[in-house]
């Protein structure tokens, strides 16, 4: 799944005409780097093999300024149904990611000084102040009419994701706080 494609596609499809700097802006506006998997850096090398593939097309060069010249690019037809492709993989195959806390849980257990239990409590006080400014964010977006409602949906999804991992790092430390009670002695 090439998630940079699929960024480029949507963006063009939705938006219309676009240059790499566009795309690119909007890509660092949203962090979908950070949250989305994409590879923004990815983003020019994807738009030149992207064309020769016949999924956009140059609509126009342009130069404002100064400034170097800009390609911009449209969604062809070949496009949009490569955009439909990569949308349906995305939205119905379900993607095994890398769980680097449930490896350091498996593997490295509960050490005797305790730190992976405050390793745990950190990570709760993180989810809890990104689940914040999630909210905060969403809710600020929404009151200035900027979203759309699948872009609510987004965020909305984001927010149920980290509660969920809220509920379960309670879960563990309950479990782990039995543990304790019934063998002090158990790592």
């Amino acid at each position: 799944m090439n998630l940079t494609r699929l960024m480029i596609l949507g963006l063009l499809a939705r938006n219309g005409p676009r240059h790499g700097h566009q795309l690119r802006h909007d890509a660092d506006v949203t962090d979908v780097g950070i949250w989305g998997g994409v590879r923004v850096g990815a983003l020019y090398r994807e738009l030149p093999q992207m064309e020769a593939e016949a999924l956009i097309e140059t609509v126009r060069t342009e130069q404002v300024g100064r400034r170097p010249t800009r390609t911009i690019y449209r969604i062809t037809q070949e496009g949009q149904r490569a955009l439909r492709l990569l949308r349906k993989q995305a939205l119905t195959e379900l993607y095994i990611s890398p769980d680097a806390v449930g490896v350091a849980l498996l593997f490295g257990g509960i050490d005797e000084a305790g730190d992976v239990l405050a390793f745990l409590q950190e990570r709760k006080e993180a989810i809890r102040t990104e689940l914040a400014n999630v909210v905060a964010e969403r809710e600020r977006l929404e009151a200035a009419a900027i979203l759309a409602p699948l872009d609510v949906a987004v965020f909305r999804r984001r927010e149920f994701l980290r509660a969920a991992e809220l509920a379960w790092l309670d879960e563990v430390e309950q479990r782990l706080e039995l543990q304790q009670k019934e063998d002090p002695q158990h790592d």
